[in-house]
């Protein structure tokens, strides 16, 4: 209990220290990325699989490189986790609107109105496994991400410039991207849906891909980003907070 109590303390230490706007696009994403992967996109190969949450998901990635390189990973892990749980919260709002007796705006179509409506409903109110598994691959990865990138950062020596930044970020988003997208697959796409392992492993690749370039065109601005927190001293309660109780 004693356990307990201290990491929730030290989380809320965390959530003061973390620039609001960063926290606040971190959760965003986090939310957004699971609505929009209810919409694949048609691509030329049929073994390639991705879907529109490849549009923010990068957003999550970047965020967790950025704590982690400021802050430590179990900081981003922190993060990831109440970002993971303010989601969670979304989902059970979302599917109580969809219990809700009503009717949504785009189903006003001349004798489809009811199947349309039905399909916005379970867009937003979303299935049990789907939620499941993306709680799963989320968290798997956040673990994966947040401390190869740290441990990459130790490889390098901790070095301050942006090569090293670049380096541990690429390389950690890669990786754990991978593991998002692979045990979503596994959980959802492989045992719901007849994916085979092909498509499990090309999907994964392709996500990982496709995250990774996100990366390489985001990643400065992140590190400028660190630098500003950097010069103004920001996070100095939490930073001061783990230097004392370890």
């Amino acid at each position: 209990m004693n356990r307990l109590k201290k990491e929730v303390l030290e989380t809320k230490v965390l959530l003061r220290s973390i620039p609001s706007l960063t926290m606040t696009l971190f959760v965003v994403s986090v939310v957004t990325m699971n609505l929009l992967a209810n919409k694949s996109i048609s691509l030329p190969i049929s073994c390639l699989a991705l879907d529109c949450g490849i549009f923010v998901s990068w957003l999550s990635f970047l965020s967790m490189d950025m704590i982690t390189k400021y802050f430590g990973p179990k900081a981003a892990t922190q993060a990831s986790i109440v970002a993971v749980l303010v989601n969670l919260l979304m989902c059970v709002i979302f599917f109580i609107v969809k219990l809700v007796p009503g009717v949504w705006s785009a189903s006003y179509v001349d004798g489809a109105q009811t199947v349309i409506n039905q399909a916005l409903d379970g867009t937003f109110g979303g299935t049990w496994y789907v939620l499941l598994g993306s709680t799963i691959a989320f968290l798997v990865s956040s673990l994966v991400n947040n401390y190869s990138n740290y441990l990459l950062g130790k490889k390098t020596k901790n070095d301050v410039g942006f090569k090293a930044y670049a380096f541990r970020s690429y390389v950690s988003t890669a990786i754990g991207q991978f593991c998002d997208n692979f045990v979503f697959a596994l959980i959802v796409s492989h045992q719901f849906f007849g994916w085979t392992m092909v498509q499990c492993v090309m999907c994964s690749f392709t996500g990982m891909i496709v995250e990774t370039l996100c990366e390489v065109l985001f990643s400065y601005p992140g590190y400028k980003i660190i630098e500003g927190w950097k010069k103004d001293h920001i996070g100095t309660a939490y930073l001061t907070y783990k230097k004392q109780n370890g």
